[in-house]
């Protein structure tokens, strides 16, 4: 299953840039169990990739930036499948999940006032907050 990922309309990874390997599951053994290399690893490196402009590979970078290694690449794995086929279908949709989502560019925040109503309950709650400590001040100097 060497085919490009397609992340979205305009971003498709080229299959060359995807890394797999396989392992044996984790998880307790029994008959036929964890024999067979069912754990699929995924390994793709953002930062020279071929799939991405400047502007988006700086996105994801920075919206993946806790999920990369060291050499700056993304690991997934996925060992909930009992065949390598499905497995390496799931890190694929994750990966996929996980690029599309970090290039969604964030909304611009919109500034806002306080209404009239949360000023007036502020200036009320540091007028007694000051009325607390006055109390205290003053009971601390008559001992």
């Amino acid at each position: 299953m060497s085919e490009d990922l397609v992340i979205n309309n305009g971003v498709t990874v080229p299959a060359g840039e995807l890394s797999y390997a396989a392992s044996r599951s984790s998880g307790p053994g029994g008959q036929s169990v964890n024999t067979a290399d069912t754990r699929i690893q995924l390994r793709w490196n953002p930062a020279e990739s071929r799939a991405l402009t400047e502007a988006q590979r700086a996105r994801v970078l920075r919206a993946l930036a806790s999920r990369l290694t060291d050499a700056g690449e993304i690991i997934l794995a996925s060992d909930i499948h009992r065949s390598q086929r499905r497995n390496r279908e799931e890190v694929r949709q994750r990966l996929a999940q996980l690029v599309r989502e970090a290039l969604v560019p964030p909304k611009p925040r919109k500034r806002t006032r306080p209404t009239a109503a949360s000023r007036q309950k502020r200036l009320e709650e540091k007028k007694k907050r000051a009325g607390v400590k006055k109390g205290r001040v003053r009971s601390g100097l008559e001992d």
